[in-house]
């Protein structure tokens, strides 16, 4: 492990939209700042991802100045999404999780329901120190959560990809593969690290900043979604499902929660504590 590091990294301003690579991301309590907090709602609050969108993987978002959002997507005019001035919220459903989020404006709401070809709404949460806490099945008193599926940060391993990969060329649908990481979404990406070693880890520290490893991460149907046509296949639930299941998941990949802050930055040297 000593020749260890941190490849890549990535958040995803609104949630299940493209993802965005970053040479250096600040560490908060809830995950990588600008990491999904906005998501868009259905008409029942409900939390709308690549799950039920694919179409959601073709949208991307980047950063704006004070916390807003630039939405594009092909074919469709760019537009800049100012963070909604405090006032009332809406009960958003994460998956049976209740989370309380300030409505973007009509123009934004708009504008992503035409991409869809659905109604949606924009929001955003407001206050992350507040709004969600993390599982407390996995949870220490205090800790929360953005918009994403359960846990601050995800992080994922080159290798593990690599052994995934072969296994996969091995099957009914080799033709998938090699499937790229980008369908898994991640935060961080380890390189140096051998394959699967992260099942082993309990606390890690990135550069500066320590990490509990609080649980393996399940995997869903937008793992077999391609992030650049937003066509789904087989791969690699049906290659997880016969060499990754734990339980009743499929894992690839390990979440994270923050038990100090920082600045992460590409190159810095993973170090397992624990």
């Amino acid at each position: 492990m000593g020749n260890a590091e941190l490849r890549s990294l990535h958040i995803h301003p609104v949630k299940a939209f493209r993802s965005l690579a970053l040479r250096e991301a600040v560490v908060e309590p809830w995950g990588l700042a600008g990491d999904r907090r906005w998501t868009l709602i259905d008409d029942g609050g409900k939390v709308v991802t690549q799950r039920q969108q694919p179409r959601l993987a073709l949208a991307a978002a980047e950063p704006l100045p004070g916390g807003g959002v630039r939405l594009s997507a092909p074919g469709r005019d760019p537009i800049a999404v100012p963070v909604p001035r405090p006032g009332d919220t809406v009960a958003v459903d994460l998956f049976g999780d209740k989370v309380d989020a300030v409505p973007a404006g009509a123009a934004a709401h708009a504008w992503c329901s035409a991409h869809l070809g659905a109604g949606v709404r924009l929001v955003h949460m407001d206050d992350p120190a507040t709004r969600r806490p993390v599982d407390p099945d996995y949870a220490r008193p205090g800790e929360t959560v953005s918009f994403a599926d359960a846990f601050p940060l995800l992080l994922t391993s080159l290798a593990s990809l690599d052994s995934l990969n072969s296994l996969i060329a091995e099957g009914d649908h080799a033709g998938e593969g090699p499937l790229p990481m980008n369908r898994f979404r991640p935060n961080v990406v380890v390189a140096g690290a051998p394959a699967w070693a992260e099942d082993d880890w309990t606390r890690i520290a990135i550069g500066e900043v320590t990490f509990r490893v609080a649980k393996p991460c399940g995997r869903c149907v937008v793992t077999t979604t391609d992030q650049d046509t937003a066509e789904r296949g087989k791969e690699p639930l049906r290659t997880l499902g016969r060499h990754r299941r734990f339980g009743g998941e499929l894992v690839f990949g390990q979440n994270l929660v923050p038990e100090s802050t920082g600045v992460l930055r590409l190159g810095d040297r993973v170090t397992v504590l624990e």
